[in-house]
């Protein structure tokens, strides 16, 4: 009898340690189905954001590559145009060149070449034209200057004595004209051409150089000088055709 119930007392000791083995085995198998969930939703999480950021990199580069064709598309059809345009503006100035050559080379006296436009007079190497204006067609200094580019020219620069008697003598006193502006002003103390050169013959006028201050001729008259404001009349030169 008693050894029936050591047997069974044996028997239940082993069946409790065993029990304890499973809970502690169960608690751990637990734990491990937690950390593998965790693991998954993580995994899970981390694949759902790469393959949303792969779509929309995809979804990027592919409204990139749209945009690229649609601006060479664009920079195609710019390019057209600057072509069309490009031989207008080769056409217009061909037509232009034709038109100044046949102004030029208009025949007169006993059909020689002149050197000058028609309503240019000519003198030495160089063209004038004399902008004797009504009152409101004169022009202050810049605007004057404005002018004489639009006919490829420019507010006269003097230099000889020669050309000093020519500009003065032509710089006809009437209609009420105080002067005519050449391409002389004030800038910083000295008096500078419009070229960017310097005055070298203090004589030609008395006036000592202030800025803002611009320079007319007249004829039987010093050149003086005014403020670059002052509206006037003006005398624009550029360089006689050789022919």
């Amino acid at each position: 009898m008693l050894v029936v119930l050591f047997t069974v007392l044996l028997q239940q000791r082993s069946d409790e340690q065993q029990l304890t083995q499973l809970r502690t085995n169960q608690t751990f198998l637990l734990e491990e189905n937690i950390n593998l969930t965790r693991d998954n939703k993580k995994l899970s999480s981390d694949f759902t954001i790469q393959v949303y950021n792969l779509t929309q990199q995809k979804q990027n580069l592919t409204e990139e590559l749209s945009q690229v064709k649609k601006t060479n598309q664009d920079l195609q059809t710019d390019k057209e145009t600057l072509s069309r345009q490009i031989e207008t503006i080769k056409k217009t100035w061909t037509e232009q060149k034709l038109r100044i050559i046949n102004e030029y080379c208009h025949r007169r006296n006993n059909d020689r070449s002149s050197s000058c436009e028609s309503g240019w007079t000519h003198c030495q190497s160089s063209c004038y034209a004399v902008n004797n204006v009504r009152p409101t067609e004169r022009k202050t200094w810049t605007e004057a200057q404005e002018d004489c580019k639009r006919k490829t020219s420019v507010l006269t620069v003097v230099g000889s004595e020669e050309e000093k008697l020519f500009l003065d003598n032509t710089s006809w006193n009437g209609d009420g004209i105080t002067g005519y502006w050449i391409g002389l002003r004030a800038e910083g103390g000295r008096w500078k051409w419009i070229n960017g050169s310097d005055l070298t013959n203090q004589v030609w006028i008395p006036k000592q150089p202030v800025d803002d201050y611009c320079v007319t001729s007249l004829q039987n008259r010093e050149w003086t000088s005014v403020r670059c404001t002052e509206r006037n009349a003006w005398v624009c030169e550029k360089k006689a055709l050789s022919v």
